[in-house]
């Protein structure tokens, strides 16, 4: 306890220099903004504004885009609750309640609601995150080869099992990933694979590239039909933003209950937001004396899933700083840039460079006061830039990106890859195939076949090795559950007597 204690202390020694807490406000302000612009989301938020960490240390990079990431978090319900329309998946369920609130004349309640739930979830997540990330990277340490490589196939499986939308698809877009991982020099046999006698692919592919193309980029892509769309915002009937004592007294039990599920459900890989606030409103309504008002402006409808999502955002920073893999798309982007960084996120991190681990967890705490301080008094004229018309919005989206992939490399092939993989997630969108798995599979892909040639190599070739370890043997095992599980349940959706 002592030893945590400490190494918080040291944390929050990183996390409030002027410098650092100028990047949070900074980060949180422009995340915030991203986050609650239809369409855009974390992940899109992140890739948009990596440019802007190229050239600062590891410890206020990842700290900024922790902050776009709860910032974004903050940010996505003010869409669904003014205009119906959430900023990313995370928000479905705050329109629920959030914007019959809106319609019944209590914008400024729901408004205020919605940044006390995310302030308690984000406070309990990093709470949690303090507690379980030390020992959670202690029992990494002892990962052999065969560990690492079971754990990276249960994080890929779960990715794709877990998330919405066909399983099929789900597999068909990992396989790409792991396809475009390929590309390049074999770490091992210093071989030149798939690179067609183009010099600039040697190196590989940079994930960066990658991630601008199919994150940023692409949303424009998929928002072009809609420039001409404007959504009525009018600050006059919001109010005034503030909840009464009565209705936070009743909000704060569902929202402290919230929290560590959110939080858990974001440690599990592919689980995320989304299900974290189905799973808290499902819940509560279940919980409830008056389960019909939900979906009539019922507050705790709004209260209980915005405290879980941003919980959830602490919890997907666990198996991103203890193990080095990214559970989401948001945690894959920012494992993209650190690596660019020289940083490789995983247990030797809180030995090697625990400054910017303990620093990272201790930011949560001042990007969380920061972001309440934000969203309750700049919240009226937050909302107001929901008036700006995509048609202005959009090219500066385009911009920022093709800015950003040029100052990675300076080069200009890779104005071709990004356009190509905007294009590619432009594509795959449309036939509903999800990106999150091809995007962990294109940064873990190097990974996952350098484990299992290491542990084929020390066994001699017996693939017997990754069953006979306990470790590794539960993480094929819980890879298996995770797939029959998904099997189930979308045979039990297909299901005509449903």
């Amino acid at each position: 306890m002592e030893a945590i204690f400490d190494h918080l202390m040291l944390g929050l020694k990183v996390a409030i220099t002027p410098l650092n807490i100028l990047w949070v406000f900074i980060g949180g302000l422009l995340g915030t903004i991203i986050g609650m612009l239809p369409g855009l989301g974390p992940a899109t938020g992140v890739a948009i504004l990596i440019p802007i960490t190229y050239n600062m240390n590891p410890a206020t990079a990842l700290i900024t885009m922790c902050a776009v990431y709860y910032g974004a978090m903050f940010g996505g319900s003010r869409a669904s609750i003014m205009i119906n329309t959430p900023g990313d998946a995370s928000a479905i369920v705050s329109c629920f309640d959030g914007y019959p609130m809106t319609k019944n004349g209590r914008a400024g309640e729901a408004l205020a609601i919605s940044a006390y739930a995310s302030f308690i979830g984000g406070i309990i997540g990093m709470v949690f995150l303090v507690f379980l990330t030390e020992p959670v990277a202690m029992a990494a340490l002892k990962f052999g080869p065969a560990e690492k490589f079971s754990l990276l196939l249960f994080a890929l499986t779960a990715t794709v099992t877990l998330s919405e939308g066909s399983i099929l698809k789900g597999f068909i877009a990992m396989g790409l990933g792991f396809m475009l991982s390929t590309i390049g020099i074999d770490g091992q046999s210093g071989s030149i694979r798939f690179c067609y006698g183009l010099d600039a692919l040697q190196d590989g592919i940079d994930f960066l590239v990658a991630m601008i193309g199919l994150y940023a980029v692409a949303e424009v892509f998929k928002n072009y039909g809609s420039l001409h769309v404007k959504y009525s915002v009018d600050s006059k009937t919001i109010g005034k933003v503030w909840v009464s004592w009565k209705e936070f007294k009743r909000c704060l039990l569902p929202m402290i209950r919230s929290g560590p599920l959110g939080f858990f459900v974001g440690v599990l890989p592919g689980m995320g937001g989304t299900i974290a606030t189905f799973l808290s409103y499902a819940t509560e309504k279940g919980l409830s004396k008056h389960p019909e008002r939900f979906g009539k402006g019922e507050i705790i409808g709004l209260a209980a899933p915005e405290s879980a999502n941003n919980a959830c955002s602490g919890g997907a920073m666990v198996p991103l700083l203890t193990l080095g893999i990214p559970g989401s798309g948001t945690t894959a982007v920012m494992l993209a840039a650190l690596m660019m960084l020289g940083i490789r996120p995983g247990p030797i991190l809180f030995e090697q460079h625990p400054e910017i681990a303990w620093g990272v967890i201790a930011s949560l705490l001042v990007g969380n006061v920061i972001l309440l301080v934000i969203n309750l008094p700049l919240a009226v004229p937050l909302v107001q830039l929901l008036r700006v018309p995509l048609r202005i919005m959009l090219p500066m989206i385009l911009g920022l990106g093709y800015m950003g992939t040029y100052f990675l490399n300076y080069s200009s092939f890779d104005f071709i890859l990004v356009s190509i993989f905007a294009l590619g997630g432009y594509l795959l969108s449309k036939l509903s195939v999800p990106i999150p798995p091809l995007v962990l599979a294109l940064i873990l892909g190097g990974m996952t076949e350098q484990t299992f040639r290491n542990a084929m190599t020390i066994s001699d070739g017996n693939v017997a090795t990754f069953f006979v370890k306990p470790i590794s043997l539960t993480f094929l095992i819980l890879a298996a559950i995770s797939l029959v599980y998904s099997l189930w349940r979308q045979k039990k959706l297909s299901s005509p007597h449903q």
